[in-house]
């Protein structure tokens, strides 16, 4: 290729293509770069157009409602109830160029997670990669979900989950001795107490040895968990904190890392302990100081699983398992927590529920302290209706994200790819086509004959679909052995009422500032069973007297 001078022109001459002017060469490209600016400009405009057809506030152009759209995840909540009320069970907004499409209503929601193709999260999600890494069952998607997906199932099965009771019950009986000193029949805030247990059971479950968080609230990683969940939440509702440079400008990011070095570091010692455990059952041998590192009684747990059906690495990497492990300790931690104060206030606003959840506990345990088993909690059916209705009245994830890689018909729209789609649960919940006077609390929805009238995506507080909760049966399942645990023992009296409250919509629903109940300690004058530091029972005769 050269450039020649004729007539006092210059051409480039090329050896295959022959003479071309660069004039023409520049003419060319631009004519290119216009034509494919306005291929791109008009599918844009025809995808905001599909978008603009669905209901919702007007918007500005280029910020859309951005300006509408507070920090405060208090307001934020509020926001979002009453634009669901103003605008229907389908709307749109858009936080800047990114339409948002909000979904209330189960017919519709059922298109989007009952779907084999709409799979992805919603880049909200993106914010967890740091600590839970990017190969999770959670926030992966396509063939690795899939192929993860098909692996950690087995590891749910109500065969393996019945090997955690010990475990519900050893931190549930931990939880009560420490309530037995606030159950005076003054105001507290509960919802520490129930977090700490929930974080040493799905520790201990997931991992095979105890963080202590009910003895010491105060060790570095319980408090990293903590720290981190609300660094995450922050980026999530705080638009400035989400670019990667302002996080760094702002000295988040170097926060983060030190708290990710103090959570990945605590994991991975656990895993390669673990694994030095495993290798040494296989061949025969034990260790002693190993043994006494992990417990004497060393539990099956979550992580145990995951060397099982990886050995060698073959199929998970040890940082593999870090990710699912530091996954089911996120995953399994602030839900159950928020979802067992949830039931504990509305137990506490009802006493007339109350008082038959007590009725059934005491016909199934007969005032005796002994643990719950799997039996006991199969015949828990009014309190597992509670339970049901209490987070349907306040699901731990009040939100469920998807992003469209592919166009989508829902209702009488047609939803653009790239668009992101957020099931609404908490609304959805509330649909009186689904649940005639929707904030009345009535376990009763929850009675076989009745479930069965209603859409089968109405109640989703674990989502549906192929994407739902693969941890929801262990949930429910602790769960009912910490409600159990705490109900025989107590009498729960709440005095925030209901119109009161302010709920934070965070990555669960919590209410702002705790959940403070009152306890009075049931009679019953019988056994009285404790639980030694070495998880084993001694038992002694306590005299419960009646609170007033």
């Amino acid at each position: 290729m050269t450039w020649v001078t004729v007539n006092g022109m210059t051409w480039l001459r090329e050896e295959v293509l022959g003479w071309r002017n660069p004039g023409m060469v520049t003419y060319l490209a631009f004519t290119t770069l216009v034509a494919l600016t306005l291929v791109w400009f008009f599918k844009r405009q025809q995808k905001v157009w599909l978008i603009n057809q669905l209901p919702g506030p007007a918007a500005l152009p280029i910020v859309g409602n951005a300006f509408d759209v507070t920090t405060d995840s208090i307001e934020l909540f509020k926001m979002a109830n009453t634009i669901v009320q103003e605008y229907g069970q389908i709307l749109r907004v858009w936080i800047g160029t990114t339409p948002l499409i909000i979904i209330s209503k189960a017919k519709l929601a059922e298109v989007v997670l009952n779907s084999t193709r709409h799979l992805d999260k919603s880049h909200q999600y993106d914010f967890f990669h740091p600590w839970l890494g990017n190969t999770n069952v959670f926030l992966t998607s396509g063939s690795t979900w899939h192929s993860r997906r098909k692996l950690l199932t087995p590891a749910f099965h109500f065969k393996i989950l019945e090997e955690f009771m010990d475990v519900f019950n050893t931190q549930s009986s931990k939880l009560v001795k420490k309530l037995q000193r606030k159950a005076d029949g003054k105001l507290f805030n509960i919802f520490p107490d129930i977090t700490n247990c929930t974080l040493d059971i799905i520790c201990e479950s997931a991992m095979g040895c105890s963080v202590n968080a009910q003895d010491d609230c105060e060790s570095d990683y319980v408090k990293a968990v903590h720290r981190i969940q609300h660094l995450i939440q922050q980026r999530m509702i705080v638009v400035w904190l989400q670019p990667n440079f302002l996080f760094k400008l702002l000295g988040y990011a170097r926060e983060q890392e030190a708290l990710l070095a103090t959570l990945h570091g605590f994991t991975r010692s656990i895993v390669k302990t673990r694994r030095k455990l495993y290798n040494q059952k296989k061949k025969g041998t034990t260790d002693t100081e190993e043994d006494q590192l992990l417990g004497k009684r060393t539990r099956l747990a979550f992580l145990d699983l995951l060397l099982e059906y990886s050995e060698d690495g073959a199929v998970l990497s040890d940082e593999d398992i870090r990710e699912e492990v530091d996954l089911f300790v996120f995953a399994g931690h602030d839900t159950t927590t928020v979802s067992t104060n949830w039931c504990l206030y509305l137990l506490g606003s009802h006493p007339e529920i109350q008082a038959k959840v007590h009725e059934e506990l005491d016909s199934i345990f007969g005032g005796s302290n002994r643990p719950a088993s799997m039996a006991d909690l199969r015949q828990m059916k009014y309190t597992e209706n509670c339970i049901k209705e209490s987070l349907r009245l306040f699901p731990s994830v009040p939100y469920v994200g998807r992003h469209l890689k592919e166009d989508i018909k829902v209702g009488d729209y047609h939803v653009p790819a790239g668009a992101t789609v957020m099931v609404f649960t908490y609304a959805m919940h509330r649909d009186p086509e689904q649940f005639p006077n929707p904030e009345v609390f009535d376990p009763d929805r929850f009675l076989p004959e009745n479930a069965s009238k209603r859409h089968p995506f109405a109640y989703v507080p674990f989502s549906a679909g192929p994407r739902n909760c693969i941890g929801q049966k262990f949930g429910m399942m602790e769960e009912k052995v910490v409600l159990s645990t705490i109900l025989r023992k107590f009498r729960v009296e709440s005095t925030t009422p209901r119109e009161d409250l302010r709920l934070l919509s965070e990555i669960v629903l919590r209410p702002e500032g705790g959940n403070f109940l009152k306890l009075f300690p049931r009679a019953h004058g019988e056994e009285d069973t404790d639980v030694a530091d070495d998880g084993q029972e001694t038992s002694k005769t306590r005299s419960l007297g009646v609170g007033k």
